[in-house]
C-alpha cells in the first residue's frame, strides 16, 4: 500500500511520513507547492540516513492518487485541501488529523466548525470518500521519534465500519500504538477538542502526555 498525506509539510506531516514509512510503507508527502515537498522530504531523509525510507514527494493531488490519504493540512484549510482533490478521493478512506484549536491568552481552547468537526467538513466535502477521524492525540514529536515506541491508545471514528477497520490495521503496525473503535464521525467533535486539554497538560507540565484507556483487553 503507497499513503498519500495532503499538506504535509507541517510538524504532523512529517512526523506521520516518517513513522508510516519507518514500518514499511510506501509514503507521498504532497503540498501545494511540490518543490516544497521535494524539500522537505530530502531534510527528512538527510536526517535518517542508516533507515531505508520510502517517501518520495509530489503537489497533493499526486498524494491523493494513493490507495489511502491522510489530510496533515491546518484544520482550517482542510476542507478547501480536499476539495481540490476531490477527484481522486472517490470511495478511498480518507483519514483526517486535524484539530480545531486556538490559543487564547496562554491557553489552548478547542473551536467548534459550523458541522462539529474538521472531520465532518472533510466529509461533507467529498461526500464519496470514507472519512475517518484519527491520530489526534499523538503529538508530532512522539510520532517523529522512529526508534521509540508510540505510546498511546489512537480513537477512531467514522460513519464507515470499513474506513474504522482500515484505519486500525494500520495503526496496529505502529509499534506501541492501539486503535481504538469510537463509533461515527459525531464523535470527532469531542475527540479533536479533547485534543486542547492535552496541549495545556503538555505546557503546564512541561511534558508529552499520552491517551491510555484502562479496562480494554487488547
Amino acid at each position: 500500500m503507497e499513503i498519500g498525506l495532503l499538506g504535509a509539510t507541517g510538524p504532523a506531516g512529517r512526523a506521520m511520513a516518517l513513522r508510516l514509512a519507518a514500518v514499511g510503507i510506501d509514503v507521498v508527502v504532497g503540498s501545494r507547492s511540490a518543490d516544497r515537498a521535494a524539500e522537505v522530504v530530502a531534510q527528512l531523509l538527510e536526517r535518517h540516513p542508516d533507515r531505508d525510507l520510502s517517501i518520495r514527494s509530489g503537489d497533493n493531488a499526486e498524494a491523493a492518487v494513493c490507495e489511502l490519504v491522510i489530510i496533515a493540512t491546518p484544520w482550517d484549510v482542510a476542507p478547501e485541501v480536499a476539495s481540490t482533490v476531490a477527484g481522486h478521493l472517490g470511495r478511498k478512506v480518507v483519514v483526517c488529523m486535524s484539530n480545531a484549536l486556538a490559543r487564547v491568552a496562554g491557553e489552548f481552547q478547542p473551536l467548534v466548525p459550523p458541522r462539529g468537526s474538521v472531520s465532518a467538513n472533510v466529509q461533507a466535502m467529498v461526500p464519496d470518500a470514507y472519512v475517518a477521524a484519527a491520530m489526534h492525540h499523538v503529538p508530532a514529536t512522539e510520532l517523529a521519534a522512529i526508534d521509540e515506541e508510540v505510546q498511546s491508545d489512537v480513537l477512531i471514528c467514522s460513519d464507515h465500519p470499513w474506513a474504522i477497520e482500515t484505519v486500525s490495521r494500520l495503526v496496529e503496525r505502529i509499534p506501541g500504538a492501539r486503535p481504538l473503535d469510537a463509533g461515527r464521525l459525531s464523535n470527532a467533535t469531542a475527540i479533536e477538542a479533547f485534543t486542547a486539554v492535552l496541549l495545556q497538560l503538555n505546557t503546564r507540565y512541561g511534558t508529552r502526555v499520552a491517551v491510555r484507556f484502562t479496562g480494554i483487553d487488547d
